[in-house]
């Protein structure tokens, strides 16, 4: 028999180990799925001075290292895999990896998002070879070489900051005017005062050239259309992400970047399934953010996989016929028309049994029934786990009526 999970968090950067440490933390059997070393995006980023609670900065290697112990201390199964489908319809969930494939009640998507490419040229052949997405990977192999950097965001003036520890110069290839960059302007300030930055503005990469390794890069100004050819030994590119979102597509909302869209609890359009991190819509793409959105979308999966099991267990399950009650607690007129269902089920308990739901507080039964939080209360009759009957007026009679119509 396949081994079903409570939770599966597929992805172990800062978004999904959260999830996996609140998840487990809460006693759900969760399942952390990475194809490689836990820590994502995070654990390339040397250095990290903007993650509360360390003043003098950290790395992010040593962060998410701890974050993973944590979430294993309380008892989060790491497991090593590519995932190549999902099928989010089925229940439970179906996860399909290189290696096997994991059921979960629900899941967490947190896959992130990778570099963009620029598309340009000899990037393709290059890569590995001179052309780099990543600082703190390669900076080490240009030590006392040239090397230019692609972009003018956070990410690409922090990493180019970074390479100057180890290159002899860093320059700075910038789409925009003289003085304008996308980061941060303290970034931005204290990256003019490094004498191993150099600077180049109006400029686009047209291709990156030679033959076992990157030799040079073509430039283009885009204000007088000049190119010309800038000797180089190595080539960063940091011109923002792309979210990892293709094998959602058809079964969750995206828009039209192919972020996912959430709710604030991060719940996506498909049911039991919730999204954290840089994979989703959202204004900050941070470690701080992505750790809040997992530990968002484990409480809230942890709710929903408690809600829906007791729900099978007394509604779609249940050996009688059930008389389910949607209310809204403020609603005092509301609540004495449950008041006379509650009456009328104790006098017929042979015949029916009776589960209340605060519709203001279950998402999950008001969205999967569609109750309309303004037109409460509202009942319902299941048979063999089915809608046989609806009913807005509630009253002595129309329950005597519900006897005789079955």
């Amino acid at each position: 028999m396949e081994q079903i999970y409570d939770l599966l968090v597929l992805g172990g950067g800062p978004a999904g180990l959260a999830a996996g440490m609140y998840g487990a933390r809460a006693r759900m059997k969760t399942g952390i799925i990475e194809k490689g070393k836990p820590g994502g995006q995070a654990a390339t980023t040397e250095d990290l001075e903007n993650y509360p609670g360390f003043g003098r900065g950290t790395t992010g290697p040593g962060l998410t290292q701890a974050m993973a112990d944590h979430a294993a201390s309380f008892g989060a199964e790491f497991i090593k895999d590519t995932i190549v489908s999902l099928d989010l319809k089925s229940s439970p969930q179906k996860v399909i990896g290189k290696k096997g494939e994991y059921l979960g009640k629900a899941v967490v998507y947190a896959l992130g998002a990778e570099p963009r490419m620029l598309k340009a040229p000899g990037e393709g052949k290059l890569r590995g070879k001179g052309v780099s997405y990543c600082a703190t990977c390669d900076a080490d192999l240009f030590e006392e070489l040239d090397v230019a950097v692609v972009g003018s965001g956070d990410a690409a003036i922090e990493e180019a900051e970074y390479l100057s520890k180890f290159a002899d110069s860093v320059t700075v290839i910038v789409i925009h005017e003289e003085g304008k960059v996308d980061a941060n302007q303290v970034s931005f300030e204290r990256a003019q005062q490094n004498p191993k930055l150099k600077w180049i503005w109006n400029s686009i990469v047209k291709s990156i050239n030679g033959e076992e390794l990157v030799e040079s890069i073509t430039l283009k100004n885009i204000k007088t259309g000049e190119e010309s050819d800038y000797p180089i030994n190595g080539v960063f590119i940091f011109i923002g992400t792309v979210p990892l979102t293709e094998i959602l597509a058809g079964q969750v909302e995206l828009n039209q970047q192919g972020y996912v869209i959430t709710d604030e609890k991060m719940a996506t359009s498909a049911e039991g399934v919730f999204a954290a991190g840089d994979v989703r819509a959202k204004y900050l793409r941070q470690v701080v953010t992505a750790a809040s959105d997992g530990a968002i979308a484990a409480v809230a999966a942890e709710k929903y996989v408690h809600e829906t099991e007791l729900w099978e267990k007394e509604v779609l399950k249940a050996r009688k016929p059930v008389l389910v009650a949607y209310y809204n607690p403020t609603d005092m007129s509301g609540t004495e028309k449950v008041g006379i269902v509650d009456r009328f089920v104790r006098e017929n308990n042979e015949r029916f049994s009776l589960v209340k739901v605060d519709a203001t507080r279950n998402e999950l039964v008001g969205r999967r029934y569609h109750v309309d939080l303004d037109h409460l209360p509202k009942l319902h009759l299941f048979i063999n786990g089915e809608v046989k009957k609806e009913m807005d007026d509630i009253g002595e009679n129309s329950l005597k009526a519900l006897i005789k119509s079955l």
